[in-house]
Formats: C-alpha cells, structure tokens, sequence
C-alpha cells in the first residue's frame, strides 16, 4: 500500500512537470507599458517596461535619442534618454523595438519641446547693509539663460553700484547657460535706505521672453550719529576701523585720554574733538565719509597708508565738508588726484599733501582758492627713485614728473604760481622730479618788485634788493632739494632775506641724477658759501663776523 502511494505522487510530479513543459514562448505577449513619451526642453530619462518572448532590438534615427539597453533576450526595462534641445522648436521622434525571430515591431513616439527664450535670475531681490569693510562690498548672482543680454543700473544708482558679468557662452544653441554677474556697491552714508532695479534686458529687442527677470537691490540707510561728543568719538572709531588702523582708540577710557586726540577745554565745543591723528592704516579708498561729523576739529592728521606707492587714490568729498579745518595732513596716503569740492577748505592755514602720487600739481591748489594757506607741504611724492630720467622705462613715476610749464624757448621752468604765493611762509618741494630752471621773473613787469621804501624801512635789508622780484617774502622754509633741476639761481633767490634760514646747501642748491634730456641736474653758479650774502646782509646775526668778540 505504501509502495502504490510513493508511486502516485511521483506520477504526478512527472505529469505536472510535462504539462508545464508544454507551455511555448510564443505564448509570453509582446507589450510595452507606454508608446509616447514627452519630454521638456532640458532632456531627461523616461523607463519603459518591456515584455518580450525572444530576443528583440530597438531602433532610432535621432541623434538626440538614446535606448538602453539597446538589445536584449526577453522582457526587460529600457531607458529612453534624451538630450538638451538646442533650439526653441519642438522636435518628434520614433524609437522602434523589433523582435528578431518574429519580426514584430512597436513604435514609442518621443516629442520634446524646445526651449522658450529667457533671462533667469537665482535671486530677484537682494538686501545689503549701509557699510562694509572694504573687499567685502559686493555680491554674486547667478543668471541662468540663452539670449546676450545687457544690464541697466539707473543713472541714480550709478554712483554705488556696478556690475561685471562674466563671459556668456551659448556654445549649444539655446541651452541655458549659467553666468555669474558680479556686483559691488559703495557705502550708504545718508540716513536714507536706497535701492535700485537692476534690468537685464535682451540684446536683441524683438525677442519674445518667456521669463525676464529684473534684480531689485535695496540698501540700508547709514546708522545715525548725532553731532557733539558721543558723535566725535563714535565716529572716531569709525574711522580708525574703516582706515585699518594699527592702533586703537581705548576706549576705557574717556575720548579726551586717547592717544593723538585733543578736544575743546572750553566754549561751545567744549569736550568735542580739537584735533586726531589717524597713522599706520591699510585702506585701498579715500578719507571714510565718518570725518564729516567731526565738525568741531580745526587739526586732522592722515599718515602711513601701507604700500603707498602701490596706490591711486583720492581723498573724497566728504573732508570737504569740514569748512573750519585750519590744518589738514593727508601724507603717505597715495593720493593721485584732489576733488573740486576741496576747494571748500577756505580756512586752511596748513596742508600737508607729502609722500603722495602726485604726477602733476594740483591745479586747484592756488592764492585764490587757499587765501589763508601759510604752509604747503608737497615734499617726496616719487613712487620710486630714478637717477636718470632720459634712461628709464618706468612710467607713472609720481613726484610730478608732467609738470610741463615752459618758457619762451621752450624750456621747462618750475611752477611760477607757486613762488608768487605771497603769503606762503613754509613752502616744501623737495625729493620729486621737478625739471627745468627757476624763472628769475625778469621778463615779467607785472611781478612784484621789492621797493627802495621797504628797503629802507627795515635796517637788515640792503640795497641790492631795490628791483628785484619779490618772491615768496615771508617764506621762512623754502625746500627743493633733490629734484632734476638745472640752469642758473635767479638773483631773488642768492639775495633773499630769509636764505641763510633756508639751509640752501643742503635744501636749494642740491639737486640730483639727470633730467629727461640727459643733462646732468644742480644749478650752474651754486656758490661755494655764503660770504657773499653776509657782506649784503652784515646785520645779520648769522654773520660770522658777529661772533668774533
């Protein structure tokens, strides 16, 4: 009995196995799980499920349509890949799978539309503080899109925004690309948010956009600082930030303890900033707008700006705005140039403007402009020192190298306007490159003359200054050493009444290497010593002769 059961099943099984191998593969349909597929402009990846008794294969014309896998043995899942379109028309086409044995086919339609023109911006609205440490005022976006196109910043919005965008390359028809435009921006100092709109507009107008983005950019209005004491020292380390300082302010301490600050010890100003002193600082911009608050000061004092040379600069408008600065020093700061607004500076009594860029005398810089100025520092404005200047090939050298005054010959001749600055006592020129002669103003009858009643008014004065040109008559410093100077002294410089105070062998008659035409500089009747002054001048208590008791 147990025999016949062990015999049944083993029946069954053979007779199971033989009825499913009875099952043929034509009986497995052929089907796909979709016959369309429809892409966007950028492309992409559809996957199609495939059922298939037997080998088959899959077939496309387009270039832009890949299948994988593109051939295989049963059923499977394909992926349809399509590219980026490259332009704004929409495009068709067929991807055909056929069976090999059977020859049996299905078509799948691939449709993908082309893509619409567009200026597309990461971000259309931004917002940027009043102040920033400078190298840090600006900001990135990123525009994605397929037209040239140009930016606009409204004329008002010019004078603190700017952009650069980088170089746009549609190298694959109408494929968005992506590019970077840069944005910088100045300090707001006006108590006022501003903003602008920044447009991208297509080069070529008659496009039709699908998307144009615009960039809004607003800016926070500058904190206020209340003119008087808490302002001045508020807006002293405003300024000692803003330059870089080496050294700060203590301020532990009260404002009137701060090294190189003095304030008011009486009247309307009192506890108000008299005077301060900024040095040693690295800033790459003019004097920060804080200095305009310190409208109580009469002595400002920038010096030491790192790598001077190195730097075109301008002072600002802003110091402009401090009408009652009787002293101002802006030295080793790398100025380059002056504003007109300086001209505002009427009670200016001291400038010093030393270790600068200039490459040419400030015009501004007149008797008419500055009518109370006494003292004009202009001294060591060379970025670098050359010995000859007909054998160089450096350019930009500073130390008003295209000061090009001449006379009627042709030559160059030091800058007349100043030696006829009659209320200049302290005029330094030294260590530039100056050429050319010291005009002796003999040709010139409007220049002042010295007078034979100021002469025999005062009982130090001799009589071989009766004619002469009176230059810079209260000149107590008068200092040109060490530029390209050439010719002969004028006799109003060998016969001034303040000569002997000028130390003239060491800071007149020196000159140095060789002017633009390779001559060598120094004067051709620099005297061996003053001897010849004293016997014009025996009253003079510098007279050797007055000390021999």
């Amino acid at each position: 009995m147990g025999h016949r059961i062990i015999n049944i099943a083993v029946y069954s099984a053979i007779a199971t196995f033989g009825a499913l191998s009875c099952v043929h593969p034509e009986e497995i349909s052929f089907e796909l799980d979709a016959y369309s597929v429809e892409m966007p402009a950028c492309g992409g990846t559809k996957t199609i499920a495939l059922e298939s008794p037997q080998q088959w294969v899959a077939r496309t014309q387009e270039p832009w349509i890949t299948v994988s896998p593109a051939n295989g043995n049963g059923s499977t899942e394909c992926s349809i890949i399509v590219d980026s379109a490259l332009s704004a028309t929409a495009r068709e086409g067929i991807v055909r799978i056929e069976l090999i044995g059977s020859g049996e086919r299905k078509d799948i339609s691939v449709k993908q539309s082309g893509f619409d023109y567009q200026i597309v911006s990461e971000k259309t609205g931004i917002e940027i503080d009043s102040y920033a440490d400078y190298g840090s005022r600006s900001f990135d976006i990123t525009v994605n899109t397929n037209v040239p196109f140009e930016i606009v910043i409204p004329d008002e919005a010019a004078s603190w925004l700017s952009c650069k965008a980088g170089n746009l390359e549609l190298d694959r028809g109408l494929r968005p690309r992506n590019v970077t435009l840069h944005f910088d921006w100045d300090v707001n100092f006006v108590e006022e948010p501003r903003s602008a709109e920044v447009l991208l507009r297509p080069k070529d107008t008659s496009l039709q956009l699908s998307r144009n983005d615009n960039i809004d950019v607003r800016q926070h209005a500058a904190e206020p600082i209340e003119i008087g004491i808490k302002g001045d020292s508020l807006s002293l380390i405003a300024i000692a930030r803003a330059l870089k300082c080496m050294r700060e302010f203590d301020t532990n301490e009260r404002m009137e303890y701060w090294s190189g600050v003095t304030v008011w010890k009486s009247g309307p100003n009192k506890g108000r900033v008299r005077s301060a002193s900024f040095i040693l600082f690295d800033t790459k911009e003019g004097l920060p707008y804080q200095v305009r608050n310190l409208t109580a000061a009469e002595n400002l004092s920038f010096f030491g700006n790192a790598n001077t040379f190195l730097k075109d600069l301008d002072p600002g408008n802003h110091i402009c705005e401090l009408t009652q600065l009787k002293r101002l020093t802006v030295s080793a700061y790398g100025l380059v140039s002056l504003p007109e607004s300086f001209t505002k500076l009427k009670n200016l009594e001291y400038l010093d403007l030393s270790g600068n860029n200039f490459t040419r005398l400030p015009e501004l810089l007149s008797k008419e402009n500055f009518p109370k100025l006494h003292s004009l520092i202009l001294n060591a404005n060379q970025r670098s020192v050359v010995y000859d200047l007909s054998n160089t090939n450096k350019t930009d050298l500073g130390g008003f190298i295209d000061e090009c005054l001449y006379d009627d010959k042709g030559n160059r001749t030091f800058p007349r306007r100043f030696l006829a600055w009659e209320n200049l006592d302290t005029l330094v020129l030294s260590v530039n490159y100056l050429q050319g002669t010291l005009p002796d103003f003999e040709d010139d009858p409007q220049f002042p003359r010295w007078t034979a009643e100021e002469v025999n008014a005062c009982d130090t004065l001799p009589q071989r200054l009766i004619g002469l040109p009176k230059v810079l008559p209260k000149a107590g410093r008068f200092s040109i050493n060490l530029n390209h100077l050439t010719g002969t002294l004028p006799d109003w410089l060998l016969y001034h009444p303040s000569l002997d105070l000028w130390i003239p062998d060491l800071l007149v008659f020196e000159q140095y290497g060789k002017d633009e035409f390779g001559n060598n500089c120094g004067f051709s009747n620099t005297p061996a010593n003053l001897d010849y002054y004293y016997k014009e001048y025996p009253k003079k208590k510098y007279n050797p002769n007055n000390t021999k008791n």
